[in-house]
């Protein structure tokens, strides 16, 4: 155990402690919740630096670290989606997650075939993520009451949505001759 998968165990265990903020009854709930939030996607990009810097990747964090990252992620909409229900959130969250799920059977199934390169993380999978990190940081922080930032909020988690739908078509499209019949 090295200080990135430390790092990265440290993400999945605040799941819990970030639901509970969450939704404790008191009025300081949303900044708290937030903060663990922001907390677990600062250890996110520095798990990921030390390990490389350190010279400390592994077999375990390489596993972990995309499962810490999209359960937090998912959380973190599933508890929005609750408390804000609206279209404006549940749209997004439904692509967020989705995508999620088909380029995750994607990458294990193109693993399996060898070609798992080809569907390897991009520069705007990067951009999807700080869009998407900075919406739920700022939806989180806020009731869900229409204001200057649930707006910025809703706004971003668009945006993320869509370069998720985008970045989900290359991924399908650079698979497409390895789904394609006759393969």
């Amino acid at each position: 155990m090295n200080i990135p998968n430390l790092l990265t165990v440290l993400r999945v265990l605040l799941i819990p402690l970030f639901v509970l903020l969450f939704y404790i009854p008191v009025h300081w709930s949303y900044l708290a919740a937030s903060a663990v939030f922001t907390v677990a996607a600062v250890t996110d990009w520095l798990d990921g630096y030390l390990a490389r810097k350190l010279e400390q990747s592994t077999p375990f964090g390489a596993f972990l670290d995309p499962v810490a990252d999209k359960l937090m992620v998912a959380v973190a909409l599933v508890l929005l989606v609750e408390e804000h229900s609206n279209l404006w959130l549940s749209l997004p969250a439904v692509i967020i997650i989705g995508r999620e799920i088909v380029v995750s059977a994607l990458r294990e199934w193109m693993a399996e075939l060898g070609a798992r390169a080809q569907v390897a993380v991009s520069s705007l999978g990067k951009w999807k993520t700080a869009a998407q990190m900075v919406a739920l940081v700022i939806l989180l922080a806020n009731p869900p009451v229409m204001s200057y930032w649930v707006g910025t909020g809703y706004g971003l988690l668009i945006v993320a949505a869509i370069l998720t739908l985008w970045s989900m078509v290359r991924y399908l499209a650079a698979a497409w001759p390895h789904l394609s019949p006759g393969k």
